[in-house]
């Protein structure tokens, strides 16, 4: 079968360079779980709050954001975290297994990965979230007072209570590793194509893609466009609401402290990663569209809360990115064959664990094309709900 990869400005020029890198099947949480309509006004307008708004732009997010809202509800959230679940396990050995044989799996670290607290009444504030990574099968230790400090020597000892989970892992070079592995699927025979595609049509034949000045035909096609995805699938009568939510990394290059293993820093809510090339802060969650230019305000607040982790930390320079997540009302991505249209296919729309998911999502799409049936129900996924 010959693929072609049609890519708008070319591999990991998007959320696959500037994503936090963290393999993190414990991700099962939402964004939005119950309780969050009555604190998210105040997070909004928290200097240290995680939540951004570029408020022109509410109008248009509104009616998103009425359905995003709706499934906060118990029964919705565990609904979604049962079908993250599936997508998000085993994912260190699902990224092994994809760049097994290629340049890009030097990349990939097996670690552990760390949720820091100030002490273990704020780790019970989040109780909800743990129970609910309980209820899907996942584990962890905790550790308080002087052995958190033995876990990560730099971290300021204003955090007394961690919990560590076993199983994860990063990408230490996220744009490296999607080029090296964009690298081997053209080197295998596979065609890369730098262009936007701007319409797809299909006959009872085939499909065929247009590009600002030429014409494609395939027998098969999937679209996976990440934040870009909806225009082309409304196009092709699928309405899942889908909506930018912009996230930001600040990158530090030689930085005088760095954790041993990722840290997700549960009061600030960022994570830190100790890359190849310096040390990334990333998360922040922005409504605002695709247009509207960076915000200074969670780039700097990465930066208070990487100097209130990691006191003393000094570096030379630093690199600031905005990017897309593509978020859909339910939190779960758009992943199976078009309802009317045979031989169309779908997967995006993954949110906050594009990287963590991505190698599963990307073998049960195979599947699907091949004419295999996957060991996963693909319901909550469908293009249709």
């Amino acid at each position: 079968m010959k693929v072609t990869v049609f890519d708008r400005e070319g591999p990991a020029a998007g959320a696959s360079f500037g994503n936090g890198g963290v393999l993190v099947p414990c991700a099962v949480v939402p964004v939005m779980t119950p309780g969050i309509m009555l604190h998210e006004p105040a997070m909004l307008f928290d200097r240290d709050g995680p939540l951004f708004m570029k408020w022109s732009y509410l109008p248009k997010l509104a009616p998103f954001l009425f359905q995003y809202l709706k499934s906060s509800r118990s029964a919705k959230v565990e609904h979604i975290a049962s079908h993250l679940a599936p997508l998000l396990a085993a994912s260190v050995e699902e990224h092994q297994e994809l760049a097994r044989g290629t340049i890009a799996e030097k990349w990939i670290r097996p670690s552990t990965y760390l949720y820091i607290y100030e002490d273990k009444k704020a780790f019970e504030k989040d109780a909800y979230g743990w129970g609910l990574r309980a209820r899907n099968n996942i584990e962890w230790t905790c550790y308080q007072g002087g052995e958190v400090k033995e876990l990560e020597p730099d971290i300021s000892d204003a955090y007394q209570y961690a919990v560590e989970l076993a199983g994860h892992g990063f990408i230490a070079n996220p744009g490296q590793y999607v080029k090296d592995l964009a690298a081997s699927f053209v080197a295998d025979g596979g065609e890369l194509i730098i262009a936007e595609v701007t319409g797809i049509d299909n006959n009872s034949e085939h499909f065929s893609i247009k590009t600002a000045d030429k014409q494609f035909t395939a027998d098969k096609l999937v679209i996976a466009t990440g934040a870009w995805s909806g225009d082309l699938a409304r196009q092709n009568g699928v309405g899942v609401p889908l909506e930018a939510e912009r996230g930001y990394h600040l990158q530090l290059a030689n930085p005088s402290k760095k954790p041993i293993r990722p840290i997700m820093n549960a009061a600030k809510k960022f994570v830190a990663v100790p890359m190849d090339d310096g040390l990334r802060l990333a998360g922040i969650v922005e409504f605002g569209g695709l247009e509207a230019a960076a915000s200074k305000g969670p780039v700097e607040l990465l930066m208070r809360g990487a100097r209130h982790m990691l006191p003393g930390l000094e570096f030379s320079s630093t690199t600031e990115w905005l990017g897309f997540r593509p978020a859909t009302t339910d939190s779960l991505p758009v992943l199976g064959e078009a309802p009317a249209m045979p031989g169309l296919y779908f997967n995006y729309g993954h949110q906050h664990v594009g990287m963590t998911a991505g190698p599963k999502s990307g073998r049960v799409l195979a599947q699907l094309i091949n004419g295999d049936k996957p060991n996963l129900d693909l319901s909550a996924y469908r293009p249709d709900r």
